[in-house]
């Protein structure tokens, strides 16, 4: 297998302030197609690989060895291989798909072409990657190997979306951390949903304003439940989101030791440290900090008061507490310290009960195996106690981002059943 370092090629519509983004790599082989009509046949087809996951699994072990050599970076080694060749999705026989900008900020439009005799739906969504890697603008990492089902990719999720529900999809493409850190990915995907949420722009694209969901996975997750709160409190749009989706969300900076940070440290696919050293990128640089981080040890002086939202003792469920202790975080008494920790815009479970008995219906999605876990069984608890109408589902079986391994290089049914879960609650709640 040869990469093939083609060099940056950023897409005119991702660029921004003067900055080219890059995004994806491409790696090529040539092999025998056994399904080809003569046997030995030289041929060469692209596949779509989702590019966190494939990327996470890929370059753990080397990056790893990279980092402990001091050469490279973790996440000097993801921007690189996402600096390579990029590519557009395109529209096919079912939809058609625009690459364009809303309030200067990348999007990719799905738009389904069969007439409708109604407005249809739209979802807003929002993609994953520990804030610093990630695309809904292209079709992620791209191999080229032969006769093999395309893996279900971000792009290839908005289309199965926009053919199941009928239903226009806007993908965001936020910028991304190191480069773009706090509150810059929010402030972006807060910005496209203002844009596309305006009477003009909803009757543009045929939308009934009343059936719009916004959703997204990981950290995502996370920029979903922060717009939603931000759009909810907004009397200009408070009335624009239906629903909420998240698929296994981070929803909290404050308590790395949480139960399911503990049982599952080292993964599957997603370890602790590797989690936090992604995420802890957003909101600084100082490799200090990343083992206060890791320490548990980060939060600042003032923040103790807000505990109390985040306090995994009193939300999980009794099967999820098991023989853990509760301790809080230590208050970090240095110099060195985050006060963007305590905004409101960069941990949405600290939102009070009222700003929480505001929000519209919510389909929460987490799995057994992964740290993101306990996040999510938390909200899901807050918000049933608030009277919010909230749809769990629980994997137990599940680990993070197993919604991405749906055909090459591995095939999971569990993959399958995630993605068939969600769309049908986007389906019965749309």
């Amino acid at each position: 297998m040869q990469l093939l370092c083609a060099g940056p090629k950023a897409n005119k519509v991702a660029q921004r302030e003067g900055q080219r983004r890059p995004h994806s790599a491409t790696v090529a082989s040539n092999s025998l197609d056994p399904d080809l009509g003569q046997r030995g046949q030289l041929r060469t087809e692209a596949k779509v690989l989702h590019l966190p996951t494939a990327l996470g699994v890929s370059t753990l072990i080397p990056a790893m060895f990279f980092e402990n050599v001091g050469l490279m970076n973790y996440e000097e080694l993801f921007v690189a291989l996402m600096s390579l060749h990029t590519i557009k999705p395109k529209s096919d026989e079912n939809l058609t798909v625009i690459l364009t900008t809303f309030n200067d900020i990348p999007v990719c439009l799905y738009l389904p072409k069969k007439r409708s005799e109604r407005k249809r739906p739209a979802v807003i969504f929002i993609h994953g990657g520990a804030f610093i890697v990630g695309t809904c603008i292209i079709g992620d990492v791209l191999i080229f190997l032969p006769s093999i089902s395309e893996l279900e990719s971000y792009d290839f999720l908005s289309r199965l979306t926009a053919n199941k529900l009928d239903a226009m999809v806007v993908a965001v493409d936020y910028r991304l951390a190191p480069q773009y850190q706090f509150p810059v990915s929010l402030e972006d995907c807060v910005s496209a949903a203002k844009f596309f949420l305006q009477d003009e722009t909803l009757s543009k694209y045929g939308v009934d304003p009343s059936r719009i969901c916004i959703t997204g996975d990981s950290s995502g997750g996370i920029l979903v439940a922060l717009v939603t709160q931000m759009l909810r409190d907004n009397p200009e749009f408070k009335n624009k989101i239906k629903a909420q989706a998240l698929i296994y969300p981070a929803l909290q900076f404050f308590d790395t030791f949480m139960p399911s940070y503990v049982e599952n440290e080292q993964g599957p696919i997603m370890t602790r440290a590797i989690a936090i050293k992604m995420a802890s990128l957003y909101v600084t640089r100082d490799k200090e900090m990343l083992q206060v981080f890791l320490k548990n040890q980060h939060m600042p002086e003032g923040s103790r008061h807000l505990f109390k939202f985040v306090n995994w003792s009193l939300f999980l469920p009794e099967k999820y507490k098991k023989n853990h202790v509760y301790h809080e975080p230590i208050l970090r008494q240095a110099d060195s310290t985050l006060p963007q920790l305590l905004d409101s815009r960069l941990s949405p479970m600290i939102a009070n009960d009222s700003q929480l008995r505001n929000l519209p219906p919510t389909y929460v999605l987490t799995c057994e195996h992964d740290i993101l876990r306990d996040d999510g069984l938390i909200y899901v608890s807050r918000l049933q106690r608030v009277g919010v109408q909230v749809t769990h589902d629980h994997m137990e079986n599940g680990f993070h981002g197993a919604m991405s391994f749906m055909g090459f290089p591995v095939y999971l049914r569990l993959g399958n059943t995630i993605k068939d879960k969600y769309l049908s609650w986007l389906e019965e709640n749309l």
